[in-house]
């Protein structure tokens, strides 16, 4: 493993790709805690260190800016819109026939989408600042009443200050992008997915000491232990697939010929990907926030639905919470897996060119058995992700922890995720330059 990490920085581009990476990425923790303007930071680090910070939806952000939410940041937004508008932006090929062409078109197509995308990310950005800043000046962001500094996050709560808050932010999220095209451009590609793992990542250190802390080492070595056991898991099922045979009939093209190769299908376990956990967590967050706009300010009792709501669908150690969370991870794999897989679209792509699968005849019983394939294999890979979301909401009930721990959900789909790809392009990369990869 030293002799392969040599080999990385005695090649010269290589080197140069990983060192622009690094740059690119210290300037992105750097923006994470720099404080926007007419941001109050002694009352924000006041109420950091004195509250368990947010849940829910917000809390996903915040894990996903790497701690910058709560800090108001510049780069308080982080990834989230773009990762926002990706998904609606693939939402929208099933109900706007023109993305779906343009999804079809190949590099030119796909280069428009990107445009939307981005265009989409930047209202978003809009938007979710908008939202940010009133629940700052609200005194709500962090979940508290009890700490005086809580209500008191920025200096100055004027329109203009509000609006100049607003487009910092906003310009952070456009900056943001940038740097991830940078990435991807110059250094060792998947911009976006890095920064995600660099926020995630930035925040294990401080999960991991307050474990210490409230717990002790004997409960922080039990869970780093099972950390290393989840994280072999989630490698495991992450490289799992069902490959489905294909062969290509032979055809004649003048005095050429083409096909005749065998060559398969890799149909993952979890195609998903961390997006029916993004869903859930946002549904569920629906709740909390009507609950949260419907409580008296007065002092007086809330009504009986609110009371309900507060107490079964607002903490995630609640039973009600973790059933429902894991229900909704399930539906919403297989509604994202039936969006981005097309079993008649890909069995009319194999009719095209002349593959078949073995035994079963082209066209519509092509369709129907991949569809058969594709709903069997999504049924454990959703029990996979419901289990896997479920462990921040058990380590919440027993440690003590938030719903960000770090060896579950979200953060460690999206750390194995793209470590995994990661590894690949650069051992890719190796492989071009020395006939050897990462490892021997």
């Amino acid at each position: 493993m030293f002799s392969a990490i040599a080999r990385i920085f005695r090649t010269p581009d290589l080197r140069q790709k990983i060192l622009f990476t690094i740059g690119i990425i210290a300037l992105y923790r750097l923006g994470s805690n720099v404080p926007a303007p007419f941001v109050h930071f002694p009352n924000v680090e006041q109420c950091l260190a004195t509250t368990a910070g947010t849940d829910g939806l917000l809390g996903l952000v915040n894990l996903f800016s790497g701690g910058a939410l709560l800090q108001l940041s510049i780069f308080a937004l982080g990834v989230m819109p773009y990762i926002t508008a990706t998904i609606i932006t693939q939402l929208l090929r099933v109900v706007i026939p023109h993305f779906e062409t343009l999804h079809k078109e190949g590099q030119a197509g796909q280069s428009k989408l990107t445009q939307y995308t981005r265009y989409l990310t930047i209202a978003l950005a809009l938007l979710q600042s908008s939202t940010l800043v009133t629940v700052a000046r609200s005194g709500q962001l962090f979940g508290t009443t009890d700490v005086a500094a809580c209500q008191n996050l920025l200096t100055n709560d004027v329109w203009w200050a509000q609006l100049l808050i607003i487009i910092a932010m906003t310009a952070g999220t456009g900056l943001i992008m940038w740097f991830a095209e940078l990435v991807t451009e110059r250094g060792i590609g998947n911009g976006m997915s890095l920064l995600i793992f660099t926020s995630i990542s930035a925040t294990f250190p401080s999960a991991m000491w307050g474990i210490w802390e409230a717990r002790g080492f004997e409960t922080f070595l039990l869970v780093l232990v099972i950390g290393i056991v989840v994280m072999t898991m989630v490698v495991y099922v992450e490289q799992s697939q069902r490959r489905v045979p294909v062969q290509y009939a032979k055809r004649m093209v003048g005095r050429r010929t083409y096909g005749g190769t065998n060559t398969y299908i890799p149909i993952k376990v979890n195609m998903a990907g961390v997006i029916p956990i993004i869903f859930a967590s946002s549904l569920l967050y629906l709740p909390m926030l009507l609950a949260q706009f419907n409580t008296p300010t007065d002092g007086s009792e809330p009504p009986a639905w609110v009371a309900w709501i507060s107490t079964y669908l607002v903490s995630g150690d609640q039973p009600l919470y973790m059933a429902v969370y894991f229900l909704l991870i399930i539906g919403f794999t297989y509604f994202y897996v039936a969006i981005t897989f097309n079993p008649v679209e890909v069995a009319d792509n194999m009719k095209k060119y002349g593959g078949f699968i073995p035994g079963i005849r082209a066209g519509r019983p092509t369709a129907e058995y991949l569809d058969y394939v594709i709903t069997r294999i999504t049924f454990p890979g959703s029990l996979y992700l419901g289990i896997v979301a479920l462990i921040p909401l058990v380590a919440l009930a027993t440690v003590q922890a938030n719903q960000n721990f770090p060896f579950g959900g979200a953060s460690i789909l999206i750390i194995v995720g793209v470590g995994l790809e990661t590894v690949k392009q650069i051992d890719a990369q190796l492989q071009q330059r020395h006939y050897e990869g990462l490892l021997r």
